[in-house]
């Protein structure tokens, strides 16, 4: 019979391995896969685009305030639709799903993941859902990086820098800000800044921002320059400022992560539409600015110029007076926070990148006009510079990357005339946020269950390791009511094992039987129908829960009991045991595996 002819990715991977050098090929695949989340950023910000201009055009025009109150609910129901008939799937907000895949998924994002937020992202964004599109770009970047690195079969290190890779792609094409997107990769993902990732990283960001001029031009999300430079007399008011976004970025947190609870409670996703649906309608309604992502209000705010976004205010009334300008000011912060979260508990799709922007801007704003008013500076402070500045307060005490939010900021005002009152206001947002919200809303949840990853190298290797592949599972299961001479003649004979876990009829762990402490016993026949395994068995030193138990924990509870074996119990049922030799040498070869990087 004929050799079946190979297929051609067959033939170029057999090529490859004989001309192309694994370090050479991810390089190879980093600038590709750099290309692909700058098209797909671009692809998911013009179909944004497309939908927010066809709201506003034609006959909708003439009514579009009236509009202003149904357009989210139904953006949210047709994102919920297109879930439910087309993904099929469930889907998250975007970063920390990819977080959770590269932390016990071995970085295998599913295949759907590259295109379900290319749909459902700009129909939540374009009628109005005030959450933004960074959060799904990552995704969908981050899912072509995943399923590209498997399709060329490479590891689980390489496929996972690949993943950051297309992260970084993400953010260089959305912001133009390459720099910042490595900065993020490593923040967020916890990557060790080596030779391994770095490299990668960077023609991967190289690739996407490249891409975004090639489509977009020299077009920009935010138009920012600096007229006013930095004086020294101003650091108080900037460490004020500090001070200030760390109360917002806590009372955004907070926010978040409880109306997430309280949705949550609701089983009825129709019931979570019409309720989120109808008070993103009133919000938006009354406060227009807070419709879709804001870069329109930022931009206003960053032009020192804040009239134009307070024009319909609640109130119908002309904001003249400084202490009702103010207050607007300060609605829009409490508001698009509470916006934002009923987004998301709705079923909207987007991120929170967008929305930290835009209440650090207006926050930046309200304290330089304050300021001003009551003349506290010998000089009047620059609103523009403080709205700038504010950016980076709430992206460093929201997302918890303070060089992400400095870096982010001093490239997109392409200079480091701002970069020490972005270190100070960074800096301080940052660890007065961390005293009170240990984890970012990324990594919260994750945190919660112990799958985070961390630059914390012996915690990340743990966390790296796949309990599956140390749970063992040949084991005779006993039950209480067996007799020694049952135990002798028809387990212990075919068992290579000393232990033996005793279940009820529900296969519920009772007991242990081990061989020691029956050895002594085990061939006295006068025994062997009057004894009992109930009357052998001992408890457990400890088990292990296979669904709430971290490798971190697990590990923990071999140190603590001093045990050579622990049973594994899973939804309440025995499941098998986890030897600590074998969990040693699994750790052992996972160490070796990330030596060079935690990837």
């Amino acid at each position: 019979m004929p050799q079946r002819k190979r297929s051609l990715l067959n033939q170029f991977l057999i090529w490859k391995y004989k001309h192309i050098s694994a370090e050479n090929f991810l390089y190879i695949l980093s600038v590709l896969i750099g290309l692909l989340a700058g098209i797909s950023a671009v692809t998911l910000k013009n179909l944004t685009h497309y939908i927010f201009v066809a709201l506003e055009t034609g006959f909708i025009k003439d009514v579009h305030k009236g509009f202003y109150f149904i357009f989210p609910i139904i953006g949210i129901g047709l994102t919920l639709l297109v879930i439910k008939f087309v993904v099929r799937k469930k889907m998250s907000h975007g970063i920390p799903s990819v977080l959770h895949s590269i932390s016990k998924r071995e970085a295998i994002i599913d295949r759907y993941q590259m295109w379900a937020s290319l749909i459902t992202s700009p129909l939540t964004v374009g009628f109005g859902g005030s959450v933004g599109l960074e959060g799904p770009t990552v995704t969908t970047g981050a899912a072509i990086g995943s399923n590209v690195s498997r399709l060329f079969h490479l590891d689980q290190r390489s496929r996972t820098v690949l993943v950051a890779c297309a992260a970084a792609g993400a953010v260089s094409c959305i912001f133009k800000a390459p720099i910042t997107a490595i900065v993020f990769a490593v923040e967020i993902f916890s990557l060790e800044l080596t030779m391994i990732s770095m490299i990668p990283l960077l023609l991967a960001s190289i690739s996407a921002v490249l891409t975004s001029y090639f489509f977009l031009g020299d077009e920009v999300l935010l138009h920012f320059e600096i007229k006013d430079r930095f004086e020294l007399s101003d650091i108080t008011f900037y460490i004020i400022l500090g001070i200030g976004c760390s109360f917002v970025s806590i009372y955004f947190t907070k926010v978040y992560f409880w109306m997430q609870d309280f949705f949550k409670k609701i089983d009825n996703q129709i019931y979570r539409l019409l309720l989120g649906g109808t008070l993103i309608g009133i919000i938006v309604y009354f406060i227009p600015p807070l419709f879709g992502e804001g870069f329109d209000t930022m931009n206003s705010v960053l032009m020192g110029d804040a009239s134009s976004i307070l024009e319909n205010n609640i109130f119908n009334s002309e904001a003249e007076n400084i202490w009702m300008i103010v207050g607007l000011l300060l609605g829009l912060i409490v508001f698009k926070v509470i916006a934002m979260a009923l987004t998301f508990g709705a079923g909207g799709i987007g991120g929170v990148f967008a929305p930290s922007l835009f209440i650090g801007s207006v926050s930046g704003y309200v304290v330089a006009t304050v300021v001003n008013h009551l003349k506290l500076a010998s000089t009047n402070l620059s609103l523009s510079n403080f709205a700038m500045v504010g950016m980076a307060g709430l992206l460093a005490g929201v997302l918890q990357a303070p060089l992400t939010a400095i870096f982010l900021i001093a490239e997109i005002t392409g200079g480091y005339e701002l970069f020490l009152p972005l270190m100070t206001v960074a800096s301080i947002s940052f660890l007065i946020t961390k005293r009170f919200i240990p984890h970012n809303i990324y990594t919260a949840a994750l945190a919660k269950k112990g799958q985070l990853l961390t630059h914390d190298k012996d915690k990340s290797v743990l966390m790296l390791m796949n309990i599956n592949k140390v749970i063992e599972k040949d084991f005779i299961v006993i039950k209480p009511g067996m007799t020694l001479g049952e135990l002798a003649h028809n387990v212990i004979v075919k068992s290579k094992r000393n232990n033996f876990p005793v279940v009820n009829k529900d296969r519920e762990l009772i007991g242990l039987l081990h061989m020691d402490d029956i050895r002594s016993i085990m061939f006295n026949t006068d025994l062997h129908d009057t004894t009992f395994v109930r009357d052998l068995m001992i408890a457990p030193e400890d088990v292990i829960d296979y669904v709430n138990d971290s490798m971190e924990v697990i590990m923990e509870k071999f140190k603590i009991t001093g045990a050579w074996n622990l049973p594994v119990i899973r939804d309440g049922k025995y499941y098998g045991f986890i030897s600590k030799s074998r969990l040693l040498n699994a750790y052992r070869r996972k160490l070796i595996q990330a030596s060079d990087s935690i990837a």
